[in-house]
């Protein structure tokens, strides 16, 4: 708990240096986690089941209202960006505004839907998350805007309300056609629990995550990845593409995610190309795969499940193509050190982070193993997170 006074009072000085004592002496302060993917990967956008847990690291923020329409956002991490303005109303999507577009959406999709800001604010931001890692710091800054804009103005929305709106914003203003997952994760995480989501219904259920004496160790390639400029949306495409002529054969079938294994070997051929035909591959087995696995962990059988994670690589380097070298070396290294029940990349892929359950008396041996034969590998070192399990975007004081 310290370290996040440490962080909040480094903070305070901060925002007083940027927008004045007196503002500075009128904070609230907020915590909106980052996510990371058990298993269940590019299962969100077919209408398939996740596996997700927010995390203890995170965007902080404190905020004072102004008296004026406008908002003023400043990052730590983004020293070099400066303050970024903008109006609280009318917005479009400016790219000279970089990272404070992820807020802007969210005011913009709040307004659009009745939801309008009555003021601005004095933002500063600061992220424990690793920059470009997968681990969803878009998800937690939109989040984190939703219930800034939900508790200064009384709009009474609840956490799936602002989850939706989140995933909207990222949709329509900064042109990620992303699944729920992230920001559902982000909003709706609970201590100690991963959460399965069926994201066809958004029906959910919290599972506790007893890893019995093992850890979530997140291990970064280092390599960022930027979503909006990479494969994801193309992949979303061909799996749409592959539904609908699923469709032709099985009309009332409205998402990738309602197959079992069995009735996709059946109906495969009707998908005519045979890369769509991989890629929807991937969303059915990578689903029923994820339900298997929560039965798994929910029965103690952690073995069972680092398994499962296995295969879940397996699937989405082979069939779905998203994994690359840095990502595979990653998980071909953990399988090698003893003490690790599983590995498997998470997150979009083409860069980011693996997920893997390690032993705990392991967890030295794995970093360093697996830290050295990658920088051997790929020239540049890996970076390594035990994550705690955490609660989802709450205020603070």
């Amino acid at each position: 708990m310290e370290k996040e006074n440490e962080i909040l009072a480094k903070m305070q000085t901060e925002f007083a240096a940027n927008f004045g004592n007196d503002a500075a002496a009128k904070t609230r302060a907020y915590f909106s986690p980052g996510r990371v993917n058990l298993i269940g990967e590019h299962t969100d956008y077919n209408g398939g089941h996740v596996f997700p847990c927010a995390i203890s690291l995170g965007t902080y923020a404190l905020v004072a209202d102004r008296q004026d329409n406008t908002t003023r956002i400043y990052s730590m991490n983004m020293a070099d960006k400066g303050v970024i303005e903008f109006a609280m109303s009318g917005l479009s999507y400016d790219k000279a505004k970089d990272w404070a577009n992820y807020p802007m959406g969210v005011v913009k999709v709040f307004e659009d839907a009745g939801h309008k800001a009555g003021h601005g604010f004095d933002i500063l931001i600061f992220g424990t998350l690793p920059n470009g890692s997968g681990l969803s710091s878009s998800a937690s800054i939109e989040v984190l805007t939703a219930l800034i804009l939900n508790d200064a103005f009384d709009f009474g929305l609840d956490m799936v309300e602002m989850v939706k709106l989140s995933q909207k914003a990222e949709n329509t203003f900064v042109g990620v056609n992303c699944g729920i997952m992230d920001q559902f994760a982000v909003g709706m995480g609970k201590k100690d629990c991963a959460i399965l989501l069926d994201c066809n219904t958004l029906e959910y259920r919290y599972s506790k995550i007893a890893l019995d004496g093992a850890s979530i160790v997140i291990t970064n390639t280092n390599k960022p990845h930027s979503l909006a400029s990479s494969a994801y949306n193309v992949r979303r495409a061909q799996c749409e593409h592959a539904l609908n002529e699923l469709k032709e054969v099985k009309p009332e079938l409205s998402a990738l995610g309602q197959l079992s294994n069995e009735e996709f070997n059946q109906l495969a051929g009707a998908i005519s190309e045979p890369l769509e035909r991989q890629r929807a591959r991937h969303a059915v087995l990578e689903n029923n795969r994820t339900l298997e696995a929560v039965e798994a962990l929910e029965a103690n059988d952690v073995v069972k499940f680092g398994k499962l994670m296995n295969e879940s690589h397996y699937s989405l380097r082979d069939d779905y193509d998203v994994t690359g070298k840095e990502l595979d070396t990653l998980a071909e290294l953990a399988w090698q050190v003893e003490g690790v029940i599983g590995s498997r990349m998470t997150g979009a892929g083409f860069g980011g982070c693996t997920v893997s359950l390690v032993k705990n008396e392991a967890i030295e041996a794995f970093k360093a193993k697996v830290g050295k034969a990658y920088t051997e590998k790929i020239g540049y070192a890996p970076s390594f997170y035990v994550a705690n399990i955490a609660d989802g975007t709450h205020r603070l004081k």
